[in-house]
């Protein structure tokens, strides 16, 4: 069994491999994007005299066009950019640029070489770089004349014919004149950057690092994760026993109905109903979001000492989580109920009775344990509680949690948050499926997985 299991943790991240490689690869094909909005903006940029910071009317100048290519490796092919972004292969920071023409100084050296002089970001500092026809000299600070390779720096000479077809790839094809472009210096820092890192680079519309907002919702995942698995459980549970025990009576039909009644209504339509009947008519509960706005300023450590701001939370808690769980009643009731009267009914429990084994000692003493089997193939999926919620809950309750984040990042067309969370939601998947097949391993002694 511990050679399956390692197999299955060796596979998980070959099967997160694939599932982000295709993911990456839509969304660099996919119309729409973010940087296609901003380069259909930009069409007509490359008319003119052919200066870096020549604008198209409402659109990004040159410049502009060119970081964001960099920021998110649109100017890089497919594959080159998914390794950078996994961080396999170094990225391109810090860059300067500089082009070798009259206006930028540029002073004439002998043997037809040119030099020309740029600001270093990050540091501040002049420095001058010099080349020799399409070959890139020697670059050096102005100040000490020292190499800027010899501190961690990179250079390298762009082409007209290189920015040509940079131009013409943003451009979808357009064709575009080698002669409105010059030869330009690159000054850079090579660093890998990743998420083998822990970088899952920033939000491309908010600016913000993508795993600072995935944590910023992780906690409000995990307050109604938590509570809904609790009630779910604790509840469907012993109903479940409960209705096996007492089939086809009262108690099991009435509460048959009420179940299914309850999971045929979806989750954002009955919080549409509780809020208009007893937020607005009634005004029993709060209309939308987790807390009062005089609440929402205090620390994570003021709330939980005010049992004012505990009561608030509470208060708005309840519509959305009756929601939440709506649902999940009826699907592990059942399966409770319908296992535990298989195990009722097999010959291992019929011959412990005949033996007699009291009817309360052979439920709960033999065939409670194999009834819960098939629920336990299904708490392995409870680490996904870090990364789920609902989008249509979070949408009708007004709640800024994670399932609204991803909803609007797909919306945004935000293809660095949609890589984040889609990564670590596959990942939280993949992983509570090997930790379900251990719980089914340890309550089932006579599964052996090879």
């Amino acid at each position: 069994m511990k050679a399956y299991f390692i197999r299955r943790l060796i596979l998980l991240p070959i099967t997160l491999f694939g599932i982000t490689a295709i993911v990456f690869m839509i969304t660099r094909v996919a119309p729409g994007g973010p940087m296609d909005q901003l380069l259909m903006q930009n069409v007509s940029s490359g008319e003119g005299d052919g200066s870096n910071n020549n604008k198209a009317s409402g659109g990004l100048s040159d410049d502009d066009r060119e970081a964001m290519e960099e920021q998110y490796g649109t100017d890089k092919p497919t594959p080159y950019a998914y390794l950078q972004w996994l961080g396999l292969l170094p990225k391109e920071e810090m860059i300067s640029k500089s082009e070798f023409k009259k206006s930028n100084g540029v002073e004439l050296l002998a043997d037809n070489k040119q030099r020309v002089k740029l600001v270093v970001k990050g540091e501040n500092r002049i420095v001058a770089v010099t080349r020799n026809g399409d070959e890139i000299g020697p670059a050096v600070y102005e100040d000490s004349g020292a190499s800027i390779i010899d501190n961690g720096w990179s250079v390298r000479l762009e082409t007209p014919m290189d920015r040509k077809r940079r131009k013409e790839k943003s451009l979808n094809g357009e064709t575009v004149s080698e002669k409105q472009f010059v030869h330009r210096a690159v000054v850079y820092r090579s660093g890998f950057s990743g998420i083998l890192q822990g970088d899952f680079g920033n939000s491309s519309k908010y600016q913000d690092s993508v795993l600072s907002m995935i944590g910023s919702k992780i906690p409000i995942s995990l307050y109604f994760g938590i509570l809904s698995s609790i009630l779910i459980y604790s509840i469907c549970i012993p109903l479940g026993v409960i209705k096996a025990i007492k089939h086809r009576t009262f108690v099991d039909n009435v509460s048959s109905i009420l179940i299914f009644i309850g999971y045929s209504i979806p989750g954002f339509a009955l919080g549409a109903i509780l809020l208009t009947y007893l937020g607005v008519e009634k005004q029993m509960f709060p209309l939308f979001g987790l807390l009062s706005p005089e609440y929402e300023q205090l620390s994570f450590m003021e709330r939980l000492s005010s049992w004012e701001v505990i009561k608030d939370l509470a208060w708005h808690t309840v519509l959305p989580l009756v929601c939440y769980i709506i649902g999940g009643f009826a699907i592990t009731t059942m399966m409770m109920k319908n296992n535990l009267m298989d195990n009722l009914a097999a010959d291992y429990v019929r011959t412990a009775m005949a033996k007699g084994v009291p009817f309360k000692r052979a439920v709960f003493g033999h065939a409670f344990r194999n009834s819960m089997i098939p629920i336990a193939t299904s708490l392995g999926g409870l680490v996904t509680i870090f990364v789920g919620g609902s989008m249509l809950i979070e949408t009708v309750f007004d709640i800024d949690g994670y399932g609204l984040m991803q909803y609007n990042a797909v919306l945004d067309k935000d293809m660095p948050l949609i890589m984040g969370t889609l990564t670590i939601s596959a990942f939280l998947i993949l992983l509570g499926n090997i930790i379900s097949d251990v719980i089914v391993a340890l309550i089932d002694p006579r599964i052996k997985f090879n």
